[in-house]
């Protein structure tokens, strides 16, 4: 399976060179990860090249030789929250729904004005409340299955992540979808919105990912021997594994025609959205198709690869990952594949929210005229041969950005973003990056 987001000739805001399908806008961000909570705090910490690895908190790891993950410090649910009752969904729903407020209320759009309007909910996850999924089986250990607390067995379903959404925002007339196509959901999350909004089935979207760190997932890759050992270290010599994060990452998606009619600040463009399946191997991506969702993505948006300033790649710190990776954007790219980064290296491996984590952040460094750094990277790798941004931001003029996504199961997903200022003729789009700014392509750091 293969697709790039579906055509529909609407009377809206027009694609570039005469592109017949509704241009869709970017005008709110909303982030929970273990470096910030909020544009700003996550804006600062990319910035500075923050690392929110610590040792794990949330459950027993005795008996593991180590046991370090990316979670997030001081999230209370209660203070975030305004129209959930406490307990009644848990932390993944929770975290999903605070991080669609905090993009409402980033994008000036009050859930009011779009109650009676159609629109979308779609959230990525990889594991779910895989914290109430613990919480169950520790009882039914203790006690059989007689022993399970309903209140969290009543949680545990995914279908309830958007719902959890659409009841904090109070919005009625939405389509609530999870995606649950694993380490990509966040991207598939954002396409499937880029589909409704350019097919006239919404004017508006709320899209991205959430999950959290369990031991379920700990204890599975660990013994698989793919966690690593003290931090996520994509593209460098010495990596040996990822680590799971948690958080959320949401977006607030609209026709440019809905964006203007508001007068909304349109903080970027989705140009572009491509996805497709290798059905190959559980976890080793195959180079081949790899490429070839990049490429769709691409002429999705109408971009060529020498048009793209920024790739945020997959980047998990793995040694066959990695590799393969930066042996497609030589076949995508050619001989001068634009720079890289790795946005796990800061937040860890966020699962379904991974790919929004990196839209948001592509996003930002379009406003602010950065590339954030991939952290924890040392020695260069022969098997990695990309332009990998290190140690400090790099100031760039980013215009065009892609981000990669790679799932278990063989699900790839690509998202195509571009600058606002692509979006000609808006009220409040177009911010450009202040002055003093070098290319994408230049050496040195912030």
């Amino acid at each position: 399976m293969e697709k790039s987001a579906v055509s529909h000739d609407r009377p809206h805001a027009r694609g570039p060179a005469g592109d017949p399908r509704p241009r869709v806008a970017v005008t709110g961000l909303g982030v929970i990860s273990s470096i910030g909570i909020g544009r700003e705090d996550f804006l600062t910490a990319l910035r500075a090249g923050a690392c929110g690895a610590s040792p794990i908190s949330g459950f027993d790891t005795t008996g593991f030789r180590y046991a370090r993950a990316y979670e997030v410090p001081g999230f209370d649910p209660e203070t975030r929250l305004r129209r959930i009752e406490p307990g009644r969904f848990g932390k993944v729903g929770a975290q999903a729904a605070a991080a669609a407020r905090m993009a409402m209320r980033d994008a000036g759009l009050d859930p009011a004005e779009v109650r009676d309007e159609p629109g979308v909910i779609a959230v990525g996850t990889t594991c779910g409340e895989s914290l109430d999924v613990d919480a169950l089986a520790a009882a039914e250990v203790a006690g059989g299955p007689g022993g399970l607390p309903a209140p969290r067995a009543r949680r545990v379903h995914p279908g309830r992540l958007p719902v959890a959404v659409a009841v904090e925002l109070g919005l009625t007339d939405v389509e609530a979808v999870t995606i649950p196509t694993v380490c990509a959901a966040g991207n598939y999350a954002v396409g499937h919105a880029l589909d409704a909004l350019r097919g006239g089935e919404a004017e508006f979207a709320i899209c991205g990912g959430a999950d959290s760190v369990s031991r379920m997932a700990f204890a599975g890759f660990y013994r698989l021997r793919a966690w690593a050992s003290e931090r996520c270290s994509p593209f460098d010599l010495d990596r040996n594994g990822f680590m799971f994060g948690e958080g959320a990452g949401m977006l607030v998606l609209e026709t440019l025609d809905h964006a203007r009619r508001r007068g909304a600040t349109v903080l970027a463009e989705v140009a572009g959205f491509g996805l497709n399946c290798d059905a190959e191997h559980p976890t080793r991506p195959l180079r081949e198709r790899v490429a070839a969702c990049l490429s769709s993505a691409l002429r999705d948006a109408g971009a060529a690869p020498s048009e793209v300033d920024v790739v945020f790649a997959h980047g998990t710190g793995t040694k066959i990952n990695d590799a393969m990776e930066s042996a497609v954007f030589a076949d995508v790219f050619g001989d001068a594949p634009p720079p890289v980064t790795a946005l796990k290296s800061m937040i860890g491996h966020t699962q379904g929210a991974a790919g929004a984590h990196a839209c948001i952040a592509a996003v930002l460094g379009m406003e602010q005229g950065f590339i954030p750094p991939t952290v924890n990277f040392s020695t260069p790798d022969p098997e990695c041969p990309v332009d990998c941004v290190t140690g400090a931001p790099r100031p760039a003029r980013v215009r065009t950005a892609v981000v990669n996504s790679l799932g278990v199961g063989g699900n790839n997903a690509a998202v195509v973003l571009r600058h606002a200022g692509a979006l000609a003729g808006g009220p409040a789009a177009g911010r450009e990056p202040s002055t003093g700014r070098h290319t994408a392509t230049a050496e040195g750091a912030a």
